[in-house]
């Protein structure tokens, strides 16, 4: 008999897995849109199009499930910020750091200190992700509302050229800085990283994490939801 403590809610799963998929979509995508040269000389220009508008249709659920999700979740979304980004930091999270690329390279010889429900280092990673998707998708919003946001050309708004090339320029700049720390995310979520193994259940599983997994990971979060039980079960081997 294992003990497991639910981390992750159905709706923190499906809004992560949505995010998840259409930003390696729009990464994708976006890669023809950023340099039209490469599809041009791959498949043709009629490639490249199809690639354009892939983008903007994968770029609604992009923005729109976030924002149902807030709408249904005020409160998860209050704590996401308040706690899980921009959580005070104590003794244990600035070690934590600063031990962490060492821990990379030598995961079974550095010693770690416990953790509360979101890392250190972790909290700038995920702070810092979530700040390029946002930007990410205004500057979007603004380049699509320009050529019109409904196939020929409906709602279409008119900005500055000021305004576009400071979209243009921001796009494209967070879009690497996205695809570089997005492919870190992925390494360290996705339990590539050898300390994670397994852990890609909490995101797209049901949501739980055994209580060894628990203790080694979050230490100080884990022995808060173990002492009240409140979201802990007991599952057969």
């Amino acid at each position: 008999m294992t003990r497991y403590i639910q981390r992750h809610s159905l709706l923190t799963r499906v809004t992560h897995g949505v995010g998840a998929i259409t930003c390696i979509l729009l990464a994708v995508t976006g890669l023809f849109v950023f340099w039209p040269e490469l599809g041009g000389s791959i498949m043709g220009g009629e490639f490249t199009n199809t690639m354009r508008m892939l983008h903007r249709i994968i770029a609604i659920p992009y923005i729109v499930v976030p924002l149902i999700a807030i709408i249904m979740s005020p409160g998860g979304f209050k704590h996401l910020f308040a706690e899980d980004i921009f959580g005070k930091w104590d003794k244990d999270d600035y070690t934590w750091a600063s031990k962490f690329p060492l821990y990379l390279f030598f995961p079974s010889k550095i010693h770690m200190p416990p953790q509360h429900h979101v890392k250190s280092a972790q909290r700038l990673a995920d702070g810092a992700l979530l700040f390029f998707c946002i930007i990410m998708a205004v500057t979007g919003l603004i380049l699509w509302l320009q050529t019109g946001l409904l196939p020929g050309g409906g709602m279409k708004v008119e900005f500055s050229a000021d305004t576009l090339l400071w979209a243009r320029l921001l796009h494209d700049i967070f879009f690497v800085l996205t695809v570089i720390v997005g492919i870190a995310h992925i390494y360290l979520g996705a339990g590539i990283f050898e300390p994670y193994k397994g852990t890609a259940r909490i995101m797209f599983g049901d949501g739980k994490v055994s209580e060894s997994d628990a203790l080694y990971h979050w230490g100080y979060w884990a022995n808060e939801e173990l002492t009240t039980g409140k979201n802990v079960t007991v599952e057969k081997d």
